[in-house]
């Protein structure tokens, strides 16, 4: 019984902590606690470990679970992350009356600051 309730209140705090966090911290949050919830995932697996009930294995399982959902939904929010922070490449311009069309343009005559040419 003291497992179930521990669990329930640690469950109750981490929904509440994690519902306060404004959206705009929210993914940098996630991406710095993928440690954390490799630990917690370890932590689970040591609950299994020493479980001698079947409500223990329940509660194991579960937060086994709810442990590698975190980590492997933490590892893809910051993949999303990355993502947002790579550039475009620029497309190239390519020459349309040319026989050969994969043969790019070349750069454009630099003018003169006066106008004349």
């Amino acid at each position: 019984m003291t497992n179930l309730t521990i669990f329930l209140l640690a469950l109750l705090v981490g929904f509440e902590v994690i519902g306060k966090v404004p959206a705009t911290l929210h993914t940098p949050l996630m991406s710095a606690a993928n440690a954390i919830h490799g630990v917690v995932l370890v932590g689970a697996m040591l609950i299994a470990a020493s479980a001698d009930t079947p409500v223990g294995y329940a509660l194991a399982c579960l937060a086994a679970a709810f442990a590698a959902m975190n980590v492997v939904g933490g590892y893809v929010v910051t993949g999303r992350m990355l993502q947002m922070f790579r550039r475009a490449d620029p497309p190239t311009r390519r020459r349309a009356d040319s026989a050969d069309p994969g043969r790019p343009l070349p750069a454009a005559p630099a003018r003169r600051a006066d106008g004349a040419e």
